[in-house]
């Protein structure tokens, strides 16, 4: 499974061209939202120093695949471009040496339950005294000023609290969770963009900013479109599945061997695909079918006499042909077969570590090339020892401050 890119060695760090390079940014969050915004800002250059505690580390070091000692499949999904440093936040000299860190940073990013960091003398007020131009990020389950502030934040509640998986599944069908954490990883993408911003922000002001992210907030704001919908309609839209609620036809197919994307966006590809795809250009003509409107009206009629046609056909037939005729369409593959293809080696999407270790590239391309992987998930408290030196003003600078 391994892919031909590979991890820059960091020693030949090319940190220094990129946007965040100089920024410090210290991940005291653990599991998703909060470890992937840090990982976000990673990416584009900060030196990321994430937080753990010395002997188990992070939760998801025990969730998934395991990949390496200490390491799994869910740990190395959000932690590329980090170091790790072990401190037991229970010691007052953990406590204390974070203090130093956080005095010494750009960027902190927590997911204490409410409450919490304050209470270990890690909270907002307290840290932004010492150093008034930190960017505090928290990011919580709930408003952190609301009636529910107290409540733990875990993504599949928050997706059936906030809608979102009401809006996911089969027609007729039961609510579905959506197949990754999704309101965990907009939350921390949420939070990475309002970072960017703050940092943005005090290259004019010169002062820090308080950022709150809440998972139920992030959630109500994917559900987008259909959120809307719901409003304006005064009840739940119908649930579509893997078609388009508006545009028909635009969804998954079978063909005689397999499933196919196929999207008919407007009335010129819809003739094209009945006349150049199918052959069958009374498609066209029939009145219940002629425009997009008249098929989303009749779309109960029409889509039996569509899978009769397509499931007379290969994939690797149709596919040719609906391509030749300028249709957007495309296989639909397992994960697996989608990591190892062509398509994601040549994007150099996937890139390979020791042993059975893999993490996906950052998806940014910055002057025409994608940003690099600098440094593999790391090992619980790997670099403890030099971040120490380095906070303790006995470093060379390594770590890409």
């Amino acid at each position: 499974m391994q892919s031909d890119a590979q991890p820059d060695d960091p020693t030949h760090d090319s940190s220094h061209d990129l946007p965040l390079a100089g920024i410090r940014v210290l991940d005291l969050s653990r599991v998703l939202a909060g470890p992937w915004c840090a990982q976000v800002l990673g990416d584009l250059g900060a030196d990321v120093i994430k937080v753990e505690h010395p002997e188990r580390g992070d939760d998801t070091r025990d969730w998934g695949v395991r990949t390496s000692p200490g390491n799994t499949s869910y740990f190395d999904s959000v932690n590329r471009n980090k170091r790790s440093i072990g401190v037991d936040l229970a010691t007052p000299e953990g406590l204390a040496l974070v203090r130093d860190m956080a005095r010494q940073s750009d960027v902190l990013v927590q997911n204490f339950k409410t409450g919490g960091a304050d209470r270990l003398g890690l909270g907002y007020a307290a840290l932004v005294a010492e150093n008034p131009r930190l960017i505090y990020c928290s990011v919580s389950g709930y408003a952190s000023d609301g009636s529910e502030a107290s409540r733990p934040g875990y993504d599949l509640v928050v997706q059936g609290e906030s809608g979102v998986m009401a809006l996911n599944g089969e027609a007729g069908g039961p609510p579905l969770k959506f197949g990754v954490a999704a309101v965990d990883l907009f939350t921390g993408q949420y939070a990475a963009q309002a970072v960017l911003a703050a940092l943005f922000q005090r290259e004019r002001t010169g002062k820090g900013k308080k950022i709150d992210l809440a998972l139920f907030d992030c959630g109500v704001a994917l559900t987008s479109y259909y959120g809307l919908e719901a409003l304006a309609r005064g009840e739940d839209p119908p649930r579509y599945g893997n078609a388009h609620p508006s545009i028909v036809p635009y969804g998954v197919f079978e063909a005689g061997d397999g499933p196919v994307v196929i999207t008919v966006g407007n009335n010129a590809q819809y003739r094209r695909f009945c006349e150049a795809v199918l052959g069958r250009p009374d498609l066209c003509a029939d009145p219940r079918f002629a425009t997009n409107l008249d098929r989303a009206k009749n779309r109960a009629a029409f889509v039996p006499v569509l899978e009769a046609e397509l499931a007379k056909w290969t994939r690797a037939d149709l596919i040719a042909r609906l391509q030749e005729a300028g249709i957007p369409c495309g296989e639909v593959l397992g994960l697996r077969e989608a990591l190892t293809g062509a398509r994601a080696r040549e994007a150099g999407l996937v890139v390979g570590g020791p042993e059975n270790a893999h993490v996906l590239a950052p998806p940014y391309r910055l002057d025409g090339r994608r940003l690099i992987v600098r440094r593999m998930p790391p090992g619980l408290g790997g670099s403890s020892a030099e971040i120490m030196d380095e906070i303790r003003g006995r470093g060379d600078g390594s770590g890409e401050r």
